[in-house]
């Protein structure tokens, strides 16, 4: 016979204390049975009634919000986002706690990641156990950092109205105003106009230029509208059979300022979001690489080239980098802005196959900005076999970041600093640079 199907939870309430913080905008708590929650809208310490938003009898976890405060943390604040709250926009997570206090968050977070997944104490990695705010984004309270340059609006099929995807949810809550969306995107006006027949509007803000910049997603058989907004702005369409991106009118790039340079980013490619975040990396990454004449360096998941023109501008005539990207448009992208160096190079592929048919078997120094699932075991013992005396590690997630520091250290490698930065605001994200170099060398 076929077993029973499980009885959902789903509305369910207990009535929990609220423990430690946990990777991803949420809590942990415990049923009165021992059911693990993980709580959203809620922190530590709380006591707070816990509404079951998905899971069933006998599973592993529950998903849940904090609907009612029975016991507040003084770090709780009213969210200043009429948007923010259980069953609402899942944009943010933290809206509901002081900004110290979600920095204080994210550094537990990270000190539990290194822990679990690397053995390292804060000490032993180098860090002084705080996330930096990025300039200008300590504001008086009830002020939220305009932070976010890139915004993905999802559009309503019955309205046409853009709004933002509830957490977990292809539903579309809809907002009249995002609060951490940077002025650049503000001002296009996307939530006042009527986008019928469009899956989403992304919004790109390009900074140090006045480029803006809409890539609509048509839903099949669906035709463009008009676009007309409250500012100049380029248009670009995703193909709906090849994922492509193409050109309606307008620059097919936004040109992004950082480090002294510009940098031409096409097809709504990656680049870091929030206005503060390519500068304070690049100034983090070459402080803990020391970068020397003549040397030679590695520039992996190099994107547009960022970290790679930092590098060349500092190693001069004589120091060469090579770059590996996977995105075909990135890749023409870095060529371009990189053009003035006659001694960069840039390779298209996946880092695990590239790199072992570079023939390289000696280098300098190297950067790795990998994505959120990280670099992995094959590409760090790869790495660790090339000699450098300095690696840079660019890190958007400390669970992927604290696995590859482990991986680092079975190959010989230590950290010697890590640093954290709060470039995501108001959500769980937050950036790391962590630096290593051999463990046999002093400190």
């Amino acid at each position: 016979m076929p077993a029973e199907p499980k009885k959902s939870l789903v509305g369910e309430e207990y009535e929990v204390e609220i423990g430690s913080v946990a990777h991803g905008g949420h809590c942990i708590a415990r049923t009165s049975e021992g059911q693990v929650l993980f709580v959203r809208h809620a922190l530590p310490g709380e006591r707070v009634v816990a509404k079951v938003t998905e899971g069933e009898e006998g599973a592993r976890f529950l998903r849940a919000d904090a609907v009612r405060i029975l016991e507040a943390s003084k770090d709780r604040i009213e969210a200043p986002c009429p948007f923010a709250g259980p069953g609402r926009c899942g944009g943010c997570d933290w809206q509901h706690a002081k900004p110290g206090a979600q920095r204080r968050l994210k550094a537990d977070v990270i000190a539990e990641q290194l822990q679990r997944l690397a053995g390292l104490t804060p000490e032993e990695a180098g860090w002084d156990g705080t996330v930096v705010p990025a300039e200008g984004d300590k504001l008086p309270a009830g002020q939220v950092p305009q932070w976010r340059t890139r915004v993905q609006y999802a559009v309503d099929p019955s309205t046409g109205k853009a709004g933002l995807r509830r957490h977990r949810s292809h539903e579309v809550e809809p907002i009249d105003h995002c609060m951490i969306a940077a002025e650049g995107v503000s001002e296009l006006g996307i939530e006042k106009r009527d986008w019928t027949g469009m899956e989403s509007v992304e919004a790109i803000a390009a900074t140090g230029s006045q480029d803006r910049q809409v890539i609509l997603t048509p839903r099949p058989g669906a035709r463009l509208p008009l676009v007309e907004l409250d500012k100049p702005v380029s248009v670009l369409r995703v193909d709906e059979k090849s994922g492509g991106v193409h050109r309606v009118h307008g620059r097919p790039f936004v040109r992004e300022r950082a480090d002294g340079r510009t940098h031409r980013v096409g097809g709504g490619g990656f680049w870091q979001v929030h206005p503060k975040a390519a500068d304070t990396l690049v100034t983090a990454v070459m402080q803990g690489l020391l970068p020397r004449k003549g040397e030679t360096a590695l520039d992996l998941y190099c994107g547009v080239g960022l970290f790679a023109g930092a590098l060349a501008d500092r190693l001069g005539e004589k120091g060469a980098v090579l770059g590996i990207e996977s995105g075909k448009r990135a890749v023409e992208d870095a060529r371009h802005n990189l053009a003035d160096f006659p001694r960069v190079r840039i390779e298209q592929g996946k880092v695990e196959s590239v790199l072992p048919r570079t023939g390289i078997t000696e280098v300098d120094l190297v950067v790795l900005d990998p994505p959120r699932a990280g670099a992995g075991r094959a590409t760090v013992t790869h790495l660790t076999s090339l000699g450098a005396r300095r690696i840079a590690y660019v890190a958007c997630d400390p669970a992927a970041l604290a696995r590859d520091l482990g991986y680092f250290r079975e190959g010989g490698y230590r950290v010697r600093t890590l640093r954290a930065f709060d470039l995501f605001p108001m959500t769980h994200h937050v950036e790391c640079v962590a630096i290593l170099e051999p463990a046999d060398k002093g400190r």
